[in-house]
């Protein structure tokens, strides 16, 4: 089956074409210029963005797979969480597109599409362990089958990505800063300044960035002279840490030996080095497929439908968009699982 897959939860525009789960184009538009000046995303600014360029950036998508429209098969796009006003441009875009091309829709939670990301191209399974940490969402789920999910803990406060931001802000980096403060990291010395250790005695699988945010704040008051680099490195080594730490725990105590790591965060060479030494099996994306982007929705779309948890029947045109999605039991929402948090902060990069 040929997917097109449409995500606008954020500040980029996705759309990826997807045939019987291998990815044959992904066409993102970035927004980092326009946001900018403001250091973090306008969400305002964001929803007219999607609209300027979403019909280029379509028309992009099929010309790199090689597909003509009328070989598109099925559309999805992201239904939340997300900014609303952002969500609402991919996800009528694609409801207009399904009927005019009369073919079925689906409405895709974002964060099933990161999960998706993470087993492109691999022979990874259900069950398994998903981490997503990025922007607006860290997230640990037990992945009992596609379209079945368990969220065991997330976030008390700031995402992972959201702390990278931050930070980076706080020592003069460019923005966006997640990107920016890993590269100074690289030439720091983790070891050469001591910050907290978030949840370190915890029994459960939550995370919490906020406090370590506002220490490496403290530290650049009390230190003015402390390297940058040195900053940076010591910073990244504990929120990397904390997210390999917490799924280790989580890892014996399923016994779920497969652990899928998605969401922008991803894409941070010190987790990838950490995770991929751990003694159970560590699957990432592909760098390409990391951040936001409408291949991931396609890919989600192709798992459920594979698995039978969803059906080209389901009428879903008059779905609406949810900015606060909840990814747990069937994935609709539905369900009584734990709401994600959802939220999109100013100079963050919320929805990556």
């Amino acid at each position: 089956m040929v997917i097109l897959g449409i995500d606008t939860s954020c500040d980029d525009t996705g759309i990826g074409v997807v045939r019987s789960g291998e990815v044959l184009s992904s066409v993102v538009a970035s927004q980092t210029a326009l946001h900018e000046p403001y250091g973090g995303v306008l969400p305002e600014a964001a929803s007219r963005e999607h609209l300027r360029v979403i019909r280029t950036v379509k028309r992009q998508a099929l010309l790199e797979a090689g597909v003509e429209p009328h070989e598109v098969e099925l559309v999805a796009a992201t239904r939340g969480p997300g900014l609303v006003g952002a969500l609402l441009v991919g996800l009528n875009f694609g409801k207009a597109l399904a009927f005019a091309l009369d073919v079925p829709f689906l409405g895709i939670n974002h964060l099933e599409g990161h999960i998706a990301s993470s087993v492109v191209g691999g022979t990874l399974e259900p069950p398994f362990l998903a981490l997503i940490a990025s922007g607006g969402h860290t997230s640990l789920f037990r992945v009992a089958a596609w379209g079945s999910y368990e969220e065991l803990g997330r976030t008390r406060d700031d995402a992972a990505g959201e702390a990278f931001d931050k930070v980076a802000r706080q020592l003069g980096l460019p923005y966006p800063g997640g990107a920016a403060l890993s590269q100074l990291a690289a030439d720091g010395d983790a070891g050469a300044l001591q910050l907290p250790r978030p949840l370190l005695g915890q029994a459960g699988y939550d995370f919490s960035f906020s406090g370590l945010k506002t220490a490496v704040a403290t530290l650049l008051d009390r230190q003015p002279d402390a390297a940058p680099a040195d900053v940076a490195a010591a910073f990244q080594e504990v929120v990397v840490d904390a997210l390999q730490r917490t799924v280790r725990r989580a890892v014996e105590a399923t016994s779920i030996r497969q652990v899928s790591v998605a969401g922008g965060v991803a894409a941070n060479d010190r987790l990838r080095e950490v995770m991929l030494a751990e003694p159970y099996g560590v699957h990432f994306p592909p760098l390409s497929l990391s951040a936001d982007n409408g291949a991931m929705i396609a890919l989600a779309a192709d798992h459920l439908l594979r698995s039978g948890s969803r059906s080209l029947t389901e009428e879903q045109f008059g779905l609406d968009a949810l900015p606060y999605f909840p990814l747990a039991g069937d994935g609709s929402g539905a369900s009584g699982g734990r709401q994600l948090p959802g939220r999109v902060h100013v100079g963050s990069e919320a929805g990556v």
